[in-house]
């Protein structure tokens, strides 16, 4: 047998292993939280929009979510202010707000919407202020217009996905139709448990969550997160997240992967495959 067979079985070997994913999750909705170096650096873009069109192709109904933190500190600091956060969460002032609202649905939605469309008429991009997506109340008066959700509403969501992937800003509104910057970390679990998804991921700058020898933990039950939240030695940006991933597995979500996006086609390794590259939550 030649290298040239060899590595031809090799390449159906990794196809066959796919099948049973493929199966599994065949016609279910994964939401992903699309972020960190995934984002940034243009090769991870572009493997990232190939994934989720995989994924669309073989019959899965990815939603993507994101924020825009890093671009949002920008064109605030370009504006003559400075950004601020507390516990993890963006200081939101009015004017800030107005810049958030503007980055994030006109800038980078559209850029990833646009991205997704180089391989055909796939993605919609929409934000949580449509349809009233997502109903909030202040978090907190200190963070300003800082968002806790109260409700969502998938009714748009679940329309696009007859045709389309969905990607949404982490945007929401009052009762009154006040908008909100809201965590995006939180919005895509608030929409994993409203549209009954099958898997939440989120793809980050880390490896994972680590534990206080500094090994990343593969899996972790929801007993022993609260443990882990209650050490201490969670990173500021990692609080809200594994806070997120424990309340969409509370609500019903099976699975809650924190995954090193910085890995080339780190979706597909997740989704696809026996070796996941990250932290997954579990109930």
């Amino acid at each position: 047998m030649t290298s040239h067979d060899q590595s031809l079985i090799a390449r159906a070997r990794t196809l066959m292993e796919a099948l049973p994913y493929i199966k599994r999750y065949h016609g279910r909705t994964i939401v992903v939280k699309y972020g960190g170096a995934a984002m940034e650096d243009p090769s991870l873009r572009a493997s990232f929009a190939s994934d989720v069109v995989l994924m669309r192709y073989v019959g899965m109904h990815p939603v993507v979510v994101h924020g825009g933190g890093p671009q949002v500190s920008e064109h605030i600091r370009r504006l003559g202010g400075e950004p601020k956060f507390s516990g993890g969460y963006r200081v939101t002032t009015a004017d800030d707000l107005m810049v958030a609202r503007m980055v994030l649905c006109g800038v980078i939605n559209k850029d990833i919407v646009t991205l997704i469309n180089r391989h055909g008429t796939l993605a919609a991009g929409v934000s949580g202020e449509d349809g009233r997506l997502l109903t909030v109340t202040p978090k907190d008066p200190a963070l300003g217009y800082v968002g806790e959700i109260v409700s969502a509403n998938p009714a748009i969501l679940t329309d696009l996905l007859r045709d389309f992937i969905p990607v949404v800003a982490s945007l929401g509104v009052d009762d009154a139709g006040q908008p909100y910057n809201v965590n995006a970390d939180e919005v895509a679990a608030a929409l994993a448990a409203a549209l009954g998804a099958d898997k939440l991921i989120y793809l980050t700058n880390v490896e994972g969550i680590l534990d206080g020898a500094g090994s990343l933990i593969r899996t972790l039950a929801l007993g022993d997160a609260a443990a882990l939240q209650s050490s201490g030695a969670l990173s500021e940006g990692m609080i809200p997240k594994l806070q997120s991933a424990v309340d969409a597995v509370k609500a019903g979500v099976p699975k809650a992967t924190i995954l090193d996006g910085r890995v080339e086609h780190a979706l597909l390794l997740e989704v696809f495959t026996d070796q996941g590259v990250g932290t997954m939550v579990t109930p």
